[in-house]
């Protein structure tokens, strides 16, 4: 089976010890793919490089909420700029985060905004950061009706939510999370959703899976998740491994050869 960990931040700190032995032991492990999520605008020629030298691993470029308040439109020409390298794919992580709220509301929608604004210019796919602000986040995908595609990241909102993701064009990604034991909600989604709209990322070194909690999380844990989600499925190993590698794919406009 090939699996594609589709949110990774293998460019944290908390890997700085032993990135390089970790990158090298990732295809050994089955993670044929990766996509190094970019969060701040330091961040965006950092994730450039990783890709650069990292033959399997896609990037994007973008400002999370988080960083909100330090977006500029030159950050902005920073984004458009770093997203003609190649495998340089997608703008994010992009979106609300009304959980922490380090950046006032209304900067986090103005940010969110203009980064959809760009995706929607350049047919950029997009990853999507929702936290507690489901209403505006909605509100403003749904403005961009018909020019959206990419990925409603580690995603905790309702079914109906979801369903609206994907009828914007969208694809929805389940995480570690998805192992909790008090992951009700989460469980029913994703045994409902269609297969053709489902990705499966880590969002390391966060959100690690059973059994593994309270430790460093990194794209080998994957495979937690994805067992997870066939057996909420009752799906085919094989079968449901080939359909999300190819979703992967497709969620971020990238030619499987």
């Amino acid at each position: 089976m090939n699996i594609f960990d589709t949110h990774a931040h293998l460019l944290d700190e908390q890997f700085d010890a032993d990135r390089e032995q970790l990158l090298v032991s990732l295809p050994q492990k089955g993670i044929a793919h990766v996509m190094e999520a970019c969060c701040d605008e330091a961040g965006i020629d950092r994730v450039a490089a990783l890709v650069a030298r990292t033959p399997y691993f896609f990037g994007s470029a973008g400002v999370h909420p988080h960083s909100a308040d330090e977006f500029t439109p030159e950050t902005l020409a920073h984004i458009r700029k770093a997203l003609t390298h190649d495998r340089m794919v997608a703008i994010g992580e992009i979106g609300l985060d009304y959980h922490y709220d380090f950046s006032p509301r209304d900067v986090q929608r103005d940010c969110f905004d203009a980064q959809l604004a760009l995706s929607a210019e350049l047919h950029a796919p997009i990853i999507i950061h929702d936290r507690e602000a489901h209403g505006d986040c909605m509100d403003l995908l749904r403005h961009y009706r018909g020019s959206l595609s990419g990925v409603m990241h580690c995603f905790s909102a309702s079914y109906e939510i979801a369903k609206a993701c994907i009828d914007l064009g969208l694809y929805v990604a389940f995480g570690g999370a998805l192992t909790f034991k008090n992951a009700v909600n989460q469980w029913a989604i994703a045994s409902k959703l269609p297969a053709e709209r489902l990705l499966i990322e880590t969002d390391c070194p966060y959100m690690t899976p059973v059994p593994f909690r309270g430790k460093r999380n990194d794209p080998s844990f994957i495979t937690y998740t994805f067992d997870k989600l066939c057996e909420l499925r009752g799906a085919d190993r094989e079968e449901l491994a080939a359909i999300l590698y190819q979703n992967s794919f497709d969620a971020f406009g990238i030619k499987n050869e």
